[in-house]
């Protein structure tokens, strides 16, 4: 395979597509979260993984875990938890099993902020792929995104 090969060059502009869509969305959500509760969509994404969490066995996420789940390295999730644990919206607590495990949980105060943001972060979502559908480019993939089922 070459550099100009045609099965290289599709793959290529279905990544460029790909990306182009998640931008968009991410910036539509960004801005409709940012303006109507003050918070960034890091900060959402963080508080809905944290809000799944229980207190059963495995029910509480370790940090490397909770760094993947929102695409953010361990060095900047801990930043994110500390500055909305400093908002009130976290709290933190050693493990009683591993004193080197910190656990985090969301403070009824987050868990409030997040009920009142998850129909703007629907909305928001279901607009941006809306009005990335008009783009004969990415209607391919708003459809697959919308066809999309994740096993709970």
């Amino acid at each position: 395979m070459t550099a100009t090969d045609p099965a290289l060059t599709a793959l290529a502009q279905g990544w460029c597509a790909l990306s182009l869509l998640h931008g968009k969305i991410e910036a539509h959500i960004e801005r409709a979260l940012e303006s109507r509760h003050g918070l960034s969509m890091r900060e959402f994404s963080l508080l809905d993984v944290l809000s799944r969490q229980h207190s059963g066995p495995g029910g509480h996420l370790q940090m490397k875990q909770v760094a993947d789940a929102v695409v953010l390295s361990q060095s900047a999730t801990t930043r994110l938890v500390t500055r909305l644990e400093d908002r009130g919206l976290l709290t933190r607590y050693l493990c009683d099993t591993d004193r080197r495990g910190i656990y985090t949980d969301v403070t009824e105060a987050g868990l409030a902020l997040l009920a009142e943001a998850r129909p703007t972060n629907d909305t928001a979502l279901r607009e941006a792929l809306d009005e990335a559908a008009k783009n004969p480019e990415l209607a391919p993939l708003v459809k697959t995104v919308e066809e999309l089922r994740v096993p709970a």
